[in-house]
């Protein structure tokens, strides 16, 4: 049995939960790549990542500190940055044109910001938890720490649709921050170093990232978990987490 099989099959029974074990997966297992280290704020609680048009966008959980941040995605260095209204729990984040909508955790209440000024367009009802958000260039998709993937139409945010999400006919719970690329979603599993990528149309996992040891065990002093992944082009991603120091450029590999 090679590696990559053998922690496969430990992350199939780590997710499915405790029970009879499991035969190893086939899933592919990738590892991150570390090609630069950039700095990240640690007083951002990170709940949304995105790389659009050379701006890196960031969503910052926890009730009344809650953010949307513009950064410069090669120094990390907050260009703007707006709080959200009142209490409200920033979640995941997604640009559609020159709109941007932010989900909120349990507060029901998804928001739509004008992307050039960052004025707040509108804040329209959301029927359940808000978590990870990523447009997959037709349709928004949503997590909200479950197994599934919801799907939302990106001018009204209506729901249009919803996705099992399995790993070997298991279900794969704790679905969090999310990247639309290449036909993928790729999925922070909540609590974990770990990332999914996943088919929309199946909700197959069709690959595995260990993302675990990107910290040093000095940066890991006062952080929470990994949940930041944000497509930058040419196979290369932005990976962060919760109160992280450090955004690491990499490259997923075998």
């Amino acid at each position: 049995m090679t590696f990559g099989r053998a922690l496969a099959g430990a992350l199939v029974l780590a997710m499915a939960g405790c029970g009879a074990a499991a035969p190893p997966s086939t899933v592919p297992v990738l590892r991150p790549q570390v090609l630069a280290e950039i700095p990240h704020d640690t007083s951002a609680f990170t709940e949304g990542f995105e790389v659009d048009r050379g701006v890196l966008w960031e969503s910052t959980g926890l009730a009344g500190k809650s953010q949307l941040r513009e950064l410069d995605p090669s120094t990390g260095a907050v260009r703007r940055a707006v709080p959200l209204p009142g209490q409200l729990f920033g979640e995941g984040l997604s640009v559609v044109g020159d709109r941007v909508w932010q989900l909120t955790y349990q507060d029901r209440t998804v928001l739509e910001w004008d992307r050039a000024t960052l004025a707040l367009v509108r804040q329209l009802p959301l029927d359940d938890e808000g978590w990870g958000l990523c447009f997959d260039g037709t349709r928004l998709v949503r997590s909200d720490g479950t197994a599934e993937l919801h799907f939302q139409d990106p001018t009204t945010f209506a729901p249009t649709g919803s996705v099992a999400v399995t790993l070997d006919g298991q279900p794969v719970d704790d679905l969090n921050e999310l990247d639309c690329s290449g036909g993928q979603v790729w999925a922070n599993v909540w609590k974990t170093d770990r990332i999914v990528r996943i088919d929309p149309a199946t909700g197959r996992v069709t690959a595995l990232v260990d993302a675990s040891g990107l910290l040093t065990p000095e940066q890991r002093a006062n952080t929470d978990v990994l949940n930041g992944i944000a497509a930058v082009g040419d196979g290369e991603y932005l990976l962060t987490g919760k109160f992280w120091p450090t955004t690491f450029r990499v490259r997923l590999t075998p």
